[in-house]
């Protein structure tokens, strides 16, 4: 953990933290849920301890919606299972993160769950913070770009452009009226720092098959996209 010599961090350093839970219906497993959340090391600072109060609440709040939402439907399919004499489900859900940008005094990340309920693709969920380590906050994604400049409607043409790009490749296939739907879906929540530029994406089933995954695409840094960054 680097201090920029006026008392505030330059960079974040992190280990992770994790935790696992069971739930069992007579005794028999039909949901576990596996948790890694980044967890900053040494807690010394309000900042440190701020984010990791943060990371602890998504946590907690992640293995609630496990227990009030999957275990249900895990529930219903283990006991249909029993009924039928069927293959018992195995209904799993994982979050877990990846660091983006560290450094500059901007902490950049992702955090991404995955749940397998059945037989069909498993639903990925992601999620995107920045925060700025002087202020101890997350950073809104206007703050990259000129005041009063359209950013987003930047973003979502280079998203549009970089469809069709991918559409004449043939290297991904699109939903009918995906262009409605990139801007219906767009959240700007939804973004990280990374080394090649300002990383957006949209929610999985949302513009693409689940095939695609979650689509994601680049702003690079510079005086025609996303402002460079600090340090």
């Amino acid at each position: 953990m680097r201090d920029n010599g006026k008392g505030a961090l330059s960079e974040l350093n992190t280990v992770p933290f994790t935790a696992e839970r069971e739930w069992t219906v007579e005794g028999i497993p039909v949901l576990t849920a596996a948790v890694s959340l980044p967890q900053p090391e040494p807690l010394t600072d309000k900042v440190s301890r701020r984010i990791h109060r943060y990371y602890q609440l998504q946590c907690r709040a992640f293995l609630r919606y496990c227990g009030s939402w999957l275990l249900p439907q895990a529930e219903a399919a283990c006991r249909a299972a029993l009924e039928a004499s069927g293959p018992l489900p195995e209904f799993r859900a994982e979050l877990g993160y990846r660091v983006t940008w560290n450094g500059g005094g901007l902490w950049s990340l992702c955090t991404q769950s995955r749940e397998q309920t059945g037989s069909g693709p498993a639903l990925l969920t992601r999620r995107g913070d920045t925060w700025d380590l002087a202020a101890g906050y997350p950073v809104p994604l206007g703050d990259f770009f000129p005041a009063g400049s359209r950013w987003k409607k930047r973003l979502l043409a280079l998203a549009a452009e970089e469809i069709q790009r991918r559409e004449r490749a043939g290297a991904a296939r699109w939903r009918e009226g995906w262009r409605r739907a990139l801007r219906k879906s767009f959240n700007s929540q939804n973004y990280c720092l990374t080394e090649e530029g300002l990383a957006f994406f949209f929610p999985m089933y949302a513009i693409a098959p689940p095939s695609e995954g979650i689509p994601t695409f680049v702003l690079p840094y510079g005086e025609e996209g996303a402002r460079r960054l600090r340090g």
